[in-house]
C-alpha cells in the first residue's frame, strides 16, 4: 500500500500535526522518520494514507502547520520526496 510521510521538525510538532489531522477524521500515525529521510539528524513523521494528501494538506494549512518535507513510499519500499 502506498502512503506519505510529513516530515516534521520534532517530535512535539509531529504530535500537532497527527492532532490536527485525526481531529478532520484522518487517521494519523507518527514514527521516526527512516535514515533515508532524516538527512540531518532524526526526525519525526506522521504517515497518512495516499487517498488522505489533498484533505490533510487543506487541514495543516488552516492550522498553521506547514509541513517540512513529504515522501511518498515507491514499490520497492524506498521514497520519493513530493514537490508541494
Amino acid at each position: 500500500m502506498l502512503y506519505y510521510l510529513i516530515v516534521c521538525r520534532s517530535l512535539t510538532y509531529a504530535q500537532r500535526t497527527a492532532a490536527a489531522l485525526e481531529r478532520a477524521g484522518i487517521t494519523a500515525r507518527i514514527l521516526r522518520s527512516p535514515k533515508s529521510v532524516a538527512g540531518e539528524g532524526c526526525s519525526h513523521s506522521v504517515k497518512i494514507s495516499q487517498r488522505s494528501l489533498p484533505d490533510a494538506l487543506r487541514v495543516l494549512q488552516r492550522t498553521n502547520l506547514e509541513p517540512k518535507r513529504i515522501y511518498i513510499t515507491a514499490g520497492d519500499g524506498s521514497y520519493q520526496e513530493v514537490e508541494l
